[in-house]
């Protein structure tokens, strides 16, 4: 049970402090853990980095995961506790306890009675060796009225002795079937802790499968992320035909879809041109206020560039909805 206490809450202190309300009958307060504390740094510093920037919105959506994990490793926490650890200690403070007690107590019976028999066992003994020693006729008044005394002395001797062991067996005996009947409702406590057990191994399961889910999703959302800057930067991609560069300029390069990714100078000459692009979103991103324009990676969005705007944003238009765009989300169609 403490290693499993250790499992899900490795903490000492913390372990101490829910220990100390648990005794004084209050609910712990609610305590921020790793992932969670982890996840929220990731959003600080991607806010910091600014959302708009790749590396900003990486760690903002991988601090979101995190803090999803610490909301599972919660959840885990409370069903274990609720489902195998209370159940556990009661059976251990309470039940066990008894059992324990019992079996004690039936041992020191046991050693009880094996006394009682070893003093009844030299109480007959002695009196054996007494009547031999009558038989043998001694010589002399006074010897034979002390043996007799003597005699007479060890036969009250093996009597008590007797006595108390008849005693001492049926405190024995009783003890021994106090303990059996307790020993008996063991198999049903098994059958409810299996249950138990069964409902812990659940909890981890869940808890795993959601983590895996989670970071399966985090991958998802990443993924686009390297290939897209480096067909942003790379340099040694073949360059678009003649007859097509007389068209957008010299500087375009293509990718292995067959679409025209923009390199700086295009978006520079979008910037200080006056029409409309199309481009595609490469990943997700949400819009920090009301003035930009949340994306869906492999969507297809209109954008043109608007006078005094951030060199790092354009203006984006889907139907009826228009907002600002960071230009490392995007990739300008041909």
């Amino acid at each position: 049970m403490k290693q499993t206490e250790v499992l899900l809450q490795p903490n000492p202190n913390a372990r101490i402090e829910e220990f100390v309300y648990e005794k004084l009958d209050r609910k712990a307060p609610s305590r921020i853990n790793n992932p969670e504390l982890l996840g929220q740094y990731m959003i600080d510093a991607g806010t910091e980095f600014g959302p708009g920037t790749a590396y900003g919105n990486a760690l903002i959506k991988c601090g979101e995961t995190q803090k999803r994990i610490g909301t599972a490793d919660r959840e885990l926490i409370q069903t274990s506790a609720l489902n195998f650890l209370t159940p556990l200690r009661n059976f251990i403070e309470g039940d066990y306890k008894t059992i324990a007690k019992e079996r004690k107590l039936l041992q020191n019976k046991r050693l009880d009675l094996d006394a009682a028999k070893t003093r009844l066992k030299k109480a007959k003994a002695a009196e054996t060796k007494a009547s031999q020693l009558n038989s043998a006729r001694l010589e002399g008044d006074n010897n034979m009225v002390n043996f007799s005394y003597m005699l007479n002395f060890l036969h009250v001797k093996w009597l008590k002795s007797e006595q108390e062991l008849r005693i001492t067996q049926s405190e024995f005996d009783r003890q021994a079937e106090i303990t059996r009947l307790l020993l008996e409702g063991i198999s049903s406590t098994h059958a409810h802790h299996l249950r138990c057990l069964n409902d812990f191994v659940e909890a981890q399961m869940t808890y795993y499968a959601q983590c895996y889910q989670y970071m399966l999703d985090l991958q998802k959302q990443l993924g686009s992320f390297p290939s897209s800057y480096c067909n942003n930067n790379q340099t040694s991609v073949a360059p678009v035909p003649s007859a097509s560069s007389n068209v957008i300029g010299s500087s375009t390069l293509t990718s292995t879809s067959g679409l025209v990714i923009a390199s700086p100078t295009n978006l520079n000459d979008l910037k200080e041109c006056s029409g409309s692009r199309k481009a595609r979103v490469l990943y997700d991103y949400d819009a920090a206020n009301s003035s930009e324009l949340s994306l869906l990676a492999d969507e297809v969005i209109t954008v043109f560039s608007v006078v005094g705007m951030d060199s790092d944003w354009l203006m984006g238009e889907r139907g009826n909805q228009k907002g600002r765009v960071p230009i490392t989300y995007l990739e300008l169609l041909n």
